[in-house]
Protein backbone atom coordinates (compact mmCIF):
# COMPACT_ATOMS: atom_id res chain seq x y z
CA UNK A 1 0.00 0.00 0.00
CA UNK A 2 1.49 3.62 -1.26
CA UNK A 3 -0.24 6.41 0.86
CA UNK A 4 0.41 9.79 1.97
CA UNK A 5 -0.45 13.70 1.39
CA UNK A 6 -1.57 14.33 -1.86
CA UNK A 7 1.52 16.00 -3.56
CA UNK A 8 4.31 13.86 -1.72
CA UNK A 9 5.25 11.48 -4.50
CA UNK A 10 2.57 9.04 -4.77
CA UNK A 11 2.22 8.17 -8.16
CA UNK A 12 6.43 8.36 -8.58
CA UNK A 13 6.64 5.98 -5.83
CA UNK A 14 4.28 3.57 -7.76
CA UNK A 15 6.33 4.10 -11.02
CA UNK A 16 9.28 2.89 -9.31
CA UNK A 17 7.99 -0.26 -7.85
CA UNK A 18 6.10 -1.06 -11.18
CA UNK A 19 9.49 -0.71 -12.42
CA UNK A 20 10.86 -3.74 -10.08
CA UNK A 21 7.76 -5.92 -11.79
CA UNK A 22 4.64 -4.85 -9.13
CA UNK A 23 1.51 -5.10 -10.27
CA UNK A 24 0.39 -1.69 -9.68
CA UNK A 25 -2.91 0.22 -8.92
CA UNK A 26 -3.10 3.73 -8.95
CA UNK A 27 -5.50 6.41 -7.15
CA UNK A 28 -7.87 3.28 -6.13
CA UNK A 29 -10.04 4.46 -3.97
CA UNK A 30 -10.22 3.53 -0.57
CA UNK A 31 -13.69 1.55 -0.04
CA UNK A 32 -12.55 -0.45 -3.43
CA UNK A 33 -9.72 -1.75 -1.64
CA UNK A 34 -11.34 -5.26 -0.31
CA UNK A 35 -12.99 -5.92 -3.84
CA UNK A 36 -9.80 -5.10 -5.87
CA UNK A 37 -8.04 -7.93 -3.22
CA UNK A 38 -10.82 -10.02 -3.42
CA UNK A 39 -10.05 -10.16 -7.36
CA UNK A 40 -6.47 -10.63 -7.15
CA UNK A 41 -6.77 -13.42 -4.76
CA UNK A 42 -9.02 -15.11 -7.00
CA UNK A 43 -6.18 -14.79 -9.99
CA UNK A 44 -3.43 -15.25 -7.95
CA UNK A 45 -0.75 -17.73 -8.95
CA UNK A 46 3.31 -18.64 -8.54
CA UNK A 47 4.93 -16.50 -11.10
CA UNK A 48 1.63 -14.38 -12.06
CA UNK A 49 1.75 -10.57 -11.46
CA UNK A 50 -0.74 -10.76 -9.08
CA UNK A 51 1.82 -11.76 -7.00
CA UNK A 52 2.79 -8.44 -5.41
CA UNK A 53 0.35 -5.76 -6.01
CA UNK A 54 0.96 -1.94 -5.36
CA UNK A 55 -2.30 -0.33 -4.24
CA UNK A 56 -1.77 3.37 -4.48
CA UNK A 57 -4.52 5.54 -2.28
CA UNK A 58 -4.63 8.83 -0.87
CA UNK A 59 -7.85 10.57 1.22
CA UNK A 60 -9.17 12.77 -0.68
CA UNK A 61 -13.19 13.07 -1.15
CA UNK A 62 -13.60 10.09 1.43
CA UNK A 63 -14.35 9.88 5.33
CA UNK A 64 -11.06 10.59 7.00
CA UNK A 65 -11.17 6.89 8.59
CA UNK A 66 -11.94 5.23 5.83
CA UNK A 67 -8.51 4.51 4.63
CA UNK A 68 -7.29 3.46 7.76
CA UNK A 69 -10.33 1.01 8.30
CA UNK A 70 -8.66 -0.69 4.84
CA UNK A 71 -5.63 -1.49 6.08
CA UNK A 72 -7.18 -2.51 8.59
CA UNK A 73 -8.93 -4.89 6.68
CA UNK A 74 -5.67 -5.75 4.65
CA UNK A 75 -3.76 -6.86 7.34
CA UNK A 76 -6.73 -8.72 9.08
CA UNK A 77 -6.94 -10.60 5.73
CA UNK A 78 -4.19 -12.90 5.85
CA UNK A 79 -1.89 -11.50 3.10
CA UNK A 80 1.21 -9.86 3.84
CA UNK A 81 0.72 -5.97 4.12
CA UNK A 82 3.43 -3.09 3.98
CA UNK A 83 2.42 0.14 4.14
CA UNK A 84 4.38 3.14 2.76
CA UNK A 85 3.69 6.53 3.61
CA UNK A 86 4.98 9.53 1.61
CA UNK A 87 4.84 12.91 3.30
CA UNK A 88 6.28 16.16 2.62
CA UNK A 89 6.71 20.05 4.56
CA UNK A 90 3.81 22.57 3.99
CA UNK A 91 6.45 24.78 1.97
CA UNK A 92 7.32 21.92 -0.14
CA UNK A 93 3.42 20.81 -1.18
CA UNK A 94 2.52 24.70 -1.66
CA UNK A 95 5.56 24.91 -4.20
CA UNK A 96 4.94 21.89 -6.20
CA UNK A 97 0.79 22.59 -6.56
CA UNK A 98 2.04 26.11 -7.28
CA UNK A 99 4.34 25.07 -9.79
CA UNK A 100 1.51 22.44 -11.77
CA UNK A 101 -1.52 24.59 -11.03
CA UNK A 102 -3.67 21.83 -10.14
CA UNK A 103 -6.17 21.62 -6.89
CA UNK A 104 -5.36 19.90 -3.90
CA UNK A 105 -7.76 17.32 -4.22
CA UNK A 106 -8.75 17.41 -0.04
CA UNK A 107 -11.76 19.44 0.85
CA UNK A 108 -11.14 22.59 3.08
CA UNK A 109 -12.23 25.89 3.58
CA UNK A 110 -9.87 28.49 2.67
CA UNK A 111 -6.11 28.74 1.21
CA UNK A 112 -4.49 25.73 -0.27
CA UNK A 113 -2.20 25.44 2.96
CA UNK A 114 -5.72 24.70 4.82
CA UNK A 115 -5.95 21.83 3.07
CA UNK A 116 -2.49 20.27 3.31
CA UNK A 117 -2.82 20.91 6.55
CA UNK A 118 -6.31 19.28 6.70
CA UNK A 119 -5.58 16.08 5.16
CA UNK A 120 -2.22 16.20 7.46
CA UNK A 121 -4.28 15.86 10.00
CA UNK A 122 -6.81 13.28 8.63
CA UNK A 123 -4.18 10.88 7.75
CA UNK A 124 -2.13 10.71 11.10
CA UNK A 125 -3.77 7.39 12.09
CA UNK A 126 -2.51 6.35 9.20
CA UNK A 127 0.84 7.56 9.03
CA UNK A 128 1.26 5.56 12.50
CA UNK A 129 0.29 2.33 11.34
CA UNK A 130 3.09 3.01 8.11
CA UNK A 131 5.71 0.44 8.15
CA UNK A 132 7.77 2.85 6.63
CA UNK A 133 7.43 6.97 6.08
CA UNK A 134 9.35 8.77 3.35
CA UNK A 135 9.72 12.46 3.52
CA UNK A 136 10.21 13.36 -0.07
CA UNK A 137 10.74 17.27 0.75
CA UNK A 138 14.50 17.34 -0.03
CA UNK A 139 13.93 14.19 -2.51
CA UNK A 140 13.60 15.05 -6.62
CA UNK A 141 12.12 12.32 -8.90
CA UNK A 142 15.30 10.06 -9.37
CA UNK A 143 15.88 10.05 -5.67
CA UNK A 144 13.03 8.88 -4.40
CA UNK A 145 12.86 5.91 -7.17
CA UNK A 146 16.41 5.14 -5.35
CA UNK A 147 15.13 5.30 -2.01
CA UNK A 148 11.43 3.23 -3.28
CA UNK A 149 14.01 0.67 -4.65
CA UNK A 150 16.31 0.26 -2.01
CA UNK A 151 13.67 -0.53 0.09
CA UNK A 152 11.14 -2.69 -2.29
CA UNK A 153 14.09 -4.31 -4.60
CA UNK A 154 14.92 -7.72 -2.84
CA UNK A 155 11.76 -9.74 -3.23
CA UNK A 156 13.94 -11.98 -0.74
CA UNK A 157 14.31 -9.03 1.82
CA UNK A 158 10.60 -8.89 2.43
CA UNK A 159 10.72 -11.91 5.00
CA UNK A 160 12.97 -9.79 7.02
CA UNK A 161 13.60 -6.37 8.25
CA UNK A 162 14.79 -3.45 6.19
CA UNK A 163 17.53 -1.64 7.50
CA UNK A 164 19.12 1.71 6.39
CA UNK A 165 21.93 3.63 7.64
CA UNK A 166 21.64 7.77 6.64
CA UNK A 167 23.97 10.82 7.33
CA UNK A 168 22.39 13.58 7.40
CA UNK A 169 23.42 17.76 8.75
CA UNK A 170 21.87 19.32 11.30
CA UNK A 171 21.82 22.52 9.82
CA UNK A 172 19.97 21.23 6.93
CA UNK A 173 16.97 20.14 9.69
CA UNK A 174 16.94 16.52 11.04
CA UNK A 175 14.87 13.75 8.95
CA UNK A 176 11.61 13.35 9.70
CA UNK A 177 11.58 9.94 8.71
CA UNK A 178 14.01 7.94 10.78
CA UNK A 179 13.37 5.87 13.66
CA UNK A 180 16.35 6.57 15.69
CA UNK A 181 18.84 9.80 15.55
CA UNK A 182 22.25 9.95 16.45
CA UNK A 183 24.42 13.24 17.07
CA UNK A 184 28.12 12.99 16.31
CA UNK A 185 29.15 16.58 16.93
CA UNK A 186 31.25 15.44 19.51
CA UNK A 187 33.70 13.69 17.14
CA UNK A 188 37.02 16.40 16.16
CA UNK A 189 35.37 18.43 12.44
CA UNK A 190 37.40 17.70 9.70
CA UNK A 191 35.81 20.66 8.64
CA UNK A 192 38.41 22.98 10.61
CA UNK A 193 41.53 20.98 8.77
CA UNK A 194 42.17 22.92 5.33
CA UNK A 195 43.04 19.90 3.44
CA UNK A 196 40.36 17.72 4.46
CA UNK A 197 37.59 20.45 4.66
CA UNK A 198 36.64 19.87 0.38
CA UNK A 199 36.80 15.93 0.96
CA UNK A 200 33.89 13.88 2.33
CA UNK A 201 33.80 11.34 4.82
CA UNK A 202 33.88 8.89 1.47
CA UNK A 203 37.87 10.07 1.40
CA UNK A 204 40.22 7.67 3.16
CA UNK A 205 41.89 10.76 4.73
CA UNK A 206 38.75 12.08 6.37
CA UNK A 207 37.11 8.56 7.26
CA UNK A 208 40.87 8.11 9.18
CA UNK A 209 41.18 11.58 10.82
CA UNK A 210 37.48 10.45 12.41
CA UNK A 211 37.50 7.41 12.77
CA UNK A 212 41.44 7.40 14.70
CA UNK A 213 40.09 9.16 17.20
CA UNK A 214 40.17 8.01 20.44
CA UNK A 215 36.28 8.32 21.35
CA UNK A 216 35.05 7.25 18.35
CA UNK A 217 36.21 3.67 18.93
CA UNK A 218 34.36 3.89 22.16
CA UNK A 219 31.32 5.43 20.57
CA UNK A 220 31.27 2.97 17.89
CA UNK A 221 31.78 -0.27 19.65
CA UNK A 222 28.53 1.30 22.49
CA UNK A 223 26.26 2.10 19.07
CA UNK A 224 27.20 -1.21 17.14
CA UNK A 225 26.86 -2.97 20.64
CA UNK A 226 23.17 -1.21 21.46
CA UNK A 227 22.17 -2.08 17.32
CA UNK A 228 22.92 -5.66 17.71
CA UNK A 229 20.86 -5.95 20.62
CA UNK A 230 18.07 -3.59 19.20
CA UNK A 231 17.33 -5.21 15.73
CA UNK A 232 16.96 -8.73 16.67
CA UNK A 233 14.38 -7.52 19.13
CA UNK A 234 12.52 -5.55 16.41
CA UNK A 235 12.42 -8.27 13.99
CA UNK A 236 10.59 -10.55 16.77
CA UNK A 237 7.92 -7.67 16.95
CA UNK A 238 7.35 -7.51 13.41
CA UNK A 239 8.87 -4.93 12.45
CA UNK A 240 9.86 -4.30 8.81
CA UNK A 241 11.69 -1.45 8.35
CA UNK A 242 14.82 0.50 10.48
CA UNK A 243 16.34 3.42 9.88
CA UNK A 244 19.17 4.89 11.65
CA UNK A 245 20.18 8.52 11.31
CA UNK A 246 24.60 9.87 12.05
CA UNK A 247 24.40 13.96 11.96
CA UNK A 248 27.01 16.37 12.18
CA UNK A 249 27.36 19.74 12.03
CA UNK A 250 26.91 19.69 7.53
CA UNK A 251 26.25 16.40 6.79
CA UNK A 252 29.58 15.80 4.87
CA UNK A 253 32.32 14.33 6.57
CA UNK A 254 32.24 13.01 10.90
CA UNK A 255 28.23 11.62 9.94
CA UNK A 256 29.09 9.69 6.48
CA UNK A 257 32.27 8.31 7.83
CA UNK A 258 30.59 6.79 10.71
CA UNK A 259 27.13 6.03 8.74
CA UNK A 260 29.89 3.66 6.37
CA UNK A 261 31.53 2.38 9.26
CA UNK A 262 28.51 1.44 11.21
CA UNK A 263 26.90 0.07 8.14
CA UNK A 264 29.84 -2.26 7.16
CA UNK A 265 29.53 -3.57 11.18
CA UNK A 266 25.56 -4.08 10.58
CA UNK A 267 26.95 -6.28 7.08
CA UNK A 268 28.66 -8.07 9.61
CA UNK A 269 25.99 -9.20 11.69
CA UNK A 270 23.94 -10.44 8.48
CA UNK A 271 21.98 -7.67 7.86
CA UNK A 272 22.09 -5.86 4.20
CA UNK A 273 21.78 -1.79 5.12
CA UNK A 274 20.97 1.05 2.43
CA UNK A 275 22.98 3.54 2.91
CA UNK A 276 22.12 7.09 2.25
CA UNK A 277 24.26 10.55 2.50
CA UNK A 278 21.20 13.22 2.01
CA UNK A 279 23.33 15.78 2.98
CA UNK A 280 27.15 14.59 1.61
CA UNK A 281 27.21 17.02 -1.74
CA UNK A 282 25.53 20.53 0.10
Amino acid sequence: MVTGLSGAGRTQAAHALEDLGWFVIDNLPPPLIPNVVDLAAASDGPGTAMERIVLVSGAGGYPADELARSIAWLRESGATVRVLFLEASVDTLVRRYESTRRRHPFPAEGVMTDSIVAERNALESVRGEADLVIDTSELNVHQLRERVQGHFGSAEGDEGMRVTVESFGFKHGLPRDVDMVIDCRFLPNPHWVPELQPQTGLDEPVKRYVLDQPVTAEFLERTEGLLEMLLPAYVREGKSYFTIAFGCTGGRHRAVAITEHVASSLKELGYDPTIVHRDKDK
